[in-house]
């Protein structure tokens, strides 16, 4: 081989990274197939080293008898091509991570259940860890050679694909990941995640997602650090080994919700919010039940990361932990639930709590997750001592620190709370906020969602009706009103006082249907489907905006009506009988923020039936 084709410096880089994590004795170029023997490969076509996976199996199940092992290995390597990719992956990282179930008999002749562990995540040291280059794979009609991938145990669990400095990154993924899933499916049976880089950008994604979905891995150690882009600093952070264990541990997930099964992996900042937040649970009697404040901005997967910290309490502390999930609107409650649900977290029927009585009794029965609502909280009552409660508050600045937060704390008061929140705590709220959770335990703002690209960014638009003043003589005009009416010094001092501000004039009726009109007119029309909100001055004026934009909505969708009665060609039909159908569906409400004295929120959502 070239030694400077393509790829080989990038290689050579990973490679040397690689052999300060896994020791460079691990690692074997397999161009030549000479090393198939050593690894135990039968033919091309396998994509497990079987010698290491038997020699692992042996060693982490020293009780385990002959068969049990033979059994575990015939499960773990048995043809899954009729599966779907994910659906074949998804049921190795089950065998991977809860180990593998095998129906034996006992010296008696009786039938038993033994569990067989494929890796050992408490002692990443006891796992054989190997990276392979070049290794030669065939499909039923292709043959391909992947650039690196990470072995465990001699399951390949990581794929990490290579380009030269001068290409594109999407080629990569473009090129040969999608060339791969299509000629050599059974290498994406076992594979973690996967990693492309050509040495200038690097990401990392999984085998459903799309080159968007493949996302860059900042840090290595902490959240604190200064975030870089570099192929070391995406090798060290996701493959050092106790990190790689924990993401495939506890930071995977497959999610359901939308109707095709999609396997997510953690982003670096969730990685690491998580664990500081599950590091809060260790200390839980230490730091008085305050967890902290999980502010993750908008956009940045907070309810996987509810999901994420759970689960790996769940799996690494003992105990019979019940978390409580607390919202504050029913549809975030749902939306919460959906999501809990459709990743395999929830594991009996839906849990509402309907009412107080309600919740205090699922909280004495064994539920592993109860939902509510924040205003079950309305009334100061003790509802359960357990100390093995964890409250997790959606939103946490919101309603969640006045009276109703500290009526949680009288009905749990043995109980853990973190907040979950997307904005940062407002202040005045702050202070209470802390008294109820602890401080921030983990923060990912606005600015770095943007600079990671996972949040769009923000512009101000001024846009109309704007204020002038269009009678210069208003002074003159005033007084002499107040003389005609010859009005007392008292009641001359309250006119003044009552429209020396501009309310009177931004809440005026003509204004507000201009207001009105112009957002509809921009929603409609600004080329892409998503979220609105409207911030109005109090609740009143909210109210009244809600009514007028609904008002101005209708008119709209009147005037489609009118292009579709009066369009000829099909293909316009189709296309306004679309943009009907959408606005038609519109979601909108008001939303009361409790926390301030007279600012709302009058929400508008574009929801696609």
């Amino acid at each position: 081989m070239n030694e400077f084709s393509e790829n080989k410096l990038i290689e050579k880089t990973a490679v040397k990274i690689f052999g300060k994590l896994w020791g460079a004795e691990n690692f074997a170029n397999a161009y030549s197939g000479e090393m198939d023997a050593e690894f135990g490969r039968e033919n091309p076509g396998e994509v497990v080293l079987m010698n290491y996976l038997k020699i692992a199996l042996t060693k982490l199940n020293p009780n385990a008898s002959t068969e049990a092992l033979n059994l575990a290995i015939d499960e773990i390597i048995k043809d899954r091509s009729a599966m779907s990719m994910v659906n074949a992956n998804h049921e190795v990282w089950q065998l991977i991570k809860d180990g593998v179930k095998v129906e034996t008999e006992n010296e008696k002749g009786e039938q038993q259940t033994e569990t067989v562990k494929v890796i050992d995540f408490e002692n990443p040291k006891e796992n054989h860890f190997m990276l392979v280059s070049q290794l030669w794979i065939t499909g039923e009609l292709h043959k391909r050679r992947p650039d690196l991938i990470g072995f465990i145990n001699g399951l390949p669990l990581v794929l990490i694909e290579l380009k030269a400095s001068h290409k594109n990154l999407r080629n990569a993924y473009q090129q040969n990941i999608r060339d791969y899933k299509d000629t050599i499916p059974q290498l994406f049976w076992y594979n973690a995640f996967i990693i492309i880089s050509n040495g200038i950008e690097s990401k990392v994604g999984t085998i459903t997602g799309a080159y968007e979905h493949f996302n860059e891995w900042k840090k290595v150690k902490d959240e604190k650090e200064l975030g870089k882009v570099s192929l070391e600093t995406v090798i060290k952070g996701t493959c050092e080994p106790a990190r790689l264990l924990d993401i495939i541990e506890n930071f995977i997930l497959f999610d359901d919700s939308r109707g095709e099964r999609v396997k997510a992996i953690a982003r670096y900042f969730q990685f690491f919010g998580v664990n500081r937040a599950f590091e809060q649970v260790k200390k839980r009697d230490k730091n008085n039940g305050r967890l902290g404040v999980f502010w993750h901005t908008q956009g940045s997967g907070k309810s996987y990361s509810m999901v994420f910290l759970s689960q790996k309490v769940f799996r690494k502390l003992t105990g019979n932990f019940t978390f409580v999930v607390v919202t504050d609107r029913k549809e975030l409650d749902r939306q919460i639930y959906k999501t809990f649900a459709a990743c395999d977290a929830v594991y009996e029927d839906e849990v509402h709590a309907e009412s107080i009585e309600h919740l205090q009794q699922l909280l004495k029965e064994d539920h592993r997750h109860v939902f509510t609502l924040i205003h079950k909280f309305a009334e100061p009552k003790e509802l359960s001592n357990r100390s093995d409660v964890i409250v997790m508050a959606d939103e946490a600045h919101r309603t969640q620190y006045d009276r109703m937060a500290a009526n949680m704390r009288i009905a749990l008061p043995k109980a853990s709370f973190i907040g979950f929140t997307g904005t940062p705590l407002m202040v005045g709220g702050e202070e209470k906020t802390r008294k109820v959770f602890g401080d921030y335990v983990s923060t990912y703002n606005f600015a770095q969602s943007v600079e990671d690209g996972a949040t769009v960014p923000l512009y101000y638009e001024n846009r109309v009706p704007k204020l002038k003043n269009v009678n210069l003589d208003i002074q003159k005009d005033l007084e002499r009103v107040m003389n005609f009416y010859d009005l007392a010094p008292e009641e001359e001092e309250k006119l003044e006082q009552e429209f020396s501000t501009f309310y009177h004039l931004i809440t005026r009726e003509d204004r507000l249907n201009k207001v009105a009109e112009d957002i509809v007119t921009h929603f409609t029309g600004r080329g892409y489907n998503g979220k609105a909100m409207v911030v109005s001055i109090d609740k009143k004026t909210t109210v009244r905006m809600y009514a007028k934009v609904k008002e101005q909505m209708q008119r709209h969708l009147a005037k489609l009506n009118i292009a579709l009665s009066k369009a000829v060609d099909e293909h316009e039909k189709e296309k306004i009988r679309q943009t009907i159908e959408q606005y038609e569906g519109i979601d909108m409400a008001v939303v009361v923020s409790q926390g301030q004295k007279v600012m709302c929120k009058d929400i508008w959502r574009f929801l696609p039936r």
